[in-house]
């Protein structure tokens, strides 16, 4: 007669099928080489110099792009933790519009260095701890190179806008700055209401014409029909 034993303590508490890791090599190394892994994939594209990538998703539809929250985003990425980082670089493109590339990559770098100091023997708290002492210090610095003015600057104002776009463009587009961000701020000035906080980025129609380049580029107060 066989005697089965009833499950008990993680057993008993999770479904049948569950997996259960636990430990700095099992659990805590594999998340960390999983964000790596992750941050490889994206810190070649970073920069105005940066690769493209081809990526096909579950449709078969191809893209090829050097644009981090494209790329992640056609990804579907599993693993509980790298999706973590793709929700972070999620919420930094949605809330400032540029720097998913620089989340996923600056948070690999992090990890990596982590590793090192966990095989080293330090508890991941302590770790966390150093980490959340520098950040205080960065915000410090941040706000310390933070262009004058720019707290109360005049959003309808040109000049203003442009000297402040600017670096954001060339990030995507180096060597075309000067003309795009004439383009952008003329553009964004003529739609922006009276609450620049109610900004609609859709209120700006970006339409691709045959047989012209970006020289020929203009902005038109209206509508467009191709």
């Amino acid at each position: 007669m066989g005697f089965q034993m009833q499950p008990y303590g993680m057993q008993a508490m999770l479904k049948e099928g569950h997996k259960h890791f636990s430990g700095l090599d099992e659990a805590v190394l594999k998340n960390i080489d999983a964000c790596k892994q992750l941050s490889v994939i994206t810190r070649t594209s970073l920069g105005p110099n940066g690769m493209n990538k081809m990526v096909i998703n579950h449709l078969d539809k191809l893209f090829v792009t050097n644009d981090a929250s494209t790329i992640v985003n056609e990804l579907e990425v599993q693993h509980p933790a790298a999706k973590i980082l793709v929700l972070a670089s999620k919420a930094q493109q949605e809330e400032i519009g540029d720097g998913a590339n620089l989340t996923i990559s600056f948070a690999g770098e992090l990890l990596q260095n982590a590793e090192e100091l966990i095989r080293m023997g330090l508890h991941p708290s302590e770790i966390i701890s150093g980490y959340t002492k520098a950040i205080n210090k960065t915000v410090e610095i941040l706000d310390e190179l933070v262009e004058e003015g720019s707290e109360k600057m005049d959003v309808r104002n040109k000049e203003q806008v442009i000297s402040r776009m600017k670096s954001a463009v060339a990030s995507k587009q180096f060597g075309q700055e000067d003309i795009l961000c004439l383009l952008i701020a003329d553009a964004c000035i003529q739609v922006c209401p009276k609450n620049p906080v109610n900004f609609n980025v859709d209120n700006v129609r970006v339409a691709k014409l045959l047989g012209g380049g970006l020289h020929n580029s203009s902005v038109v107060r209206g509508m467009v029909l191709k």
